[in-house]
């Protein structure tokens, strides 16, 4: 995707898209997995912490973005391929535990449960662990 693409996805959700905002949208939308904040700060060494830490806690307010919790301790975000996330874009994650990178299978989906009806759903977390292809590479 151009810039201008991530400037009318920042628009159509009432998202300013200031440079800071266009920069994360866009490291997140290119990155083959999961983003950590730490992750982040590495890639856009220019920008502050503060600055992506705000940025991420907006676009996940703004539901661009669904959070990951691969047991790792430390939280990582993934952009919705939705115009929102909803819990049909939610799918399984796999956490490798050699390289600690947390990789999205969006082919698969995860089965809706019913919940009764005084409980609200926002997200699923379904988390696969084990050894990713390149890691499993290099063990051998």
């Amino acid at each position: 995707m151009e810039r201008q693409g991530y400037v009318e996805r920042l628009e159509r959700k009432k998202i300013r898209p200031t440079a800071v905002r266009i920069l994360v949208l866009e490291a997140l939308s290119l990155s083959p997995h999961a983003l950590s904040l730490p992750d982040l700060e590495r890639e856009l060494e220019t920008v502050d912490k503060s600055s992506i830490f705000r940025t991420l806690n907006l676009f996940h307010e703004y539901r661009l973005v669904h959070t990951i919790e691969d047991g790792s301790g430390i939280l990582k975000y993934e952009v919705c391929h939705e115009e929102q996330c909803s819990v049909s874009d939610m799918h399984p994650h796999f956490f490798c535990v050699v390289c600690r990178k947390t990789y999205c299978f969006e082919q698969e989906r995860i089965p809706e449960i019913t919940l009764p009806k005084e409980f609200v759903q926002y997200e699923i977390n379904y988390m696969i662990k084990g050894v990713c292809p390149a890691c499993a590479g290099k063990i051998r």
